[in-house]
């Protein structure tokens, strides 16, 4: 991987400041459940194919071997959080929106020594191939969040499986894999159909979450550090998003509440480890097509 370092690397501050500028205007939701693209409604079809930026840029990130989908015995199908027994927890962030914005999260988050999750939208990935590389290069994990980000557990089963399969082909082009886990788009739970696509799909475990952060409804940064604060505790799943300028701004006081309780943030396949608990290799290197 290349790095090229500035002469003079800004402040935290100042970065914060100036990301928060540059999208402030248009920063729109992308919360599940409460936020639905026009572009996104149009159903899955077989002539969807990838954009020359997705086939321009499919080389695996260097740096950090991807993981595909781990299967852990005893672990239910649907993974609402990890061991509570240990000091971490995992920030789970829903990938889409701002990419200038979503590079200052992610180096906010490192700069704390803190790796994610990030639950990629398949549009997002083709309009923004190089962010599988960014986020992989960082250390976090990458994942599925379905398609175009329609309302999954309410399709019929072709065109709910077309939208887990099309996402996982797009992270397999990029990355050699089809990431590590699979959440549902525009929805908490998985139902049980979408839980059998997925696991059809090659995800062994659907995930969910414990603490929900609100963030996609803007209510500011201090509301965001609240929300997380007050419900976290060891092993949970917090659901955070990117796109939005109030999430930046409150994931360094997140990140120092965490600290001060003697928890840290690691990926989700880490926090699965994080108790002991083993894992078998799931079938995460093939998707179905048909």
């Amino acid at each position: 991987m290349l790095q090229v370092s500035p002469p003079s690397p800004p402040s935290r501050r100042a970065v914060l400041r100036s990301a928060s500028g540059a999208v402030a205007a248009t920063t729109c939701g992308v919360g599940c459940g409460h936020h639905t693209d026009p572009a996104s409604s149009r159903p899955a079809g077989p002539t969807d194919a990838p954009s020359s930026g997705v086939a321009s840029d499919r080389a695996t990130p260097a740096g950090h071997a991807p993981r595909g989908p781990a299967r852990f015995p005893g672990l239910p199908p649907r993974i609402t959080h990890g061991p509570r027994g240990g000091g971490a927890v995992a920030l789970t962030f829903h990938g889409q929106g701002d990419p200038d914005l979503a590079r200052s999260l992610l180096s906010e988050a490192e700069r704390a020594g803190a790796r994610v999750t990030v639950l990629a939208v398949g549009t997002w990935l083709d309009e923004r191939p190089e962010m599988a590389r960014r986020i992989l290069d960082g250390g976090h994990e990458l994942g599925n969040h379905t398609m175009r980000h329609r309302a999954v557990c309410a399709l019929p089963a072709d065109e709910a499986y077309a939208e887990i399969t099309e996402c996982a082909d797009r992270l397999r082009r990029l990355t050699g894999t089809i990431g590590s886990w699979f959440r549902p788009s525009q929805a908490r739970t998985a139902t049980d159909l979408v839980t059998r696509l997925a696991d059809r799909a090659g995800y062994p475990h659907v995930l969910s979450y414990d603490v929900d952060s609100l963030d996609f409804q803007d209510p500011g940064p201090d509301a965001v550090r609240d929300a997380v604060l007050g419900q976290v505790r060891a092993g949970s799943v917090v659901s955070l998003h990117f796109g939005h300028t109030g999430t930046l701004t409150a994931l360094p006081a997140v990140l120092d509440g965490l600290r001060r309780r003697g928890l840290r943030a690691v990926t989700t396949t880490e926090l699965m480890h994080s108790d002991g608990v083993a894992a078998t290799a799931g079938p995460g290197t093939r998707t179905e097509t048909g």
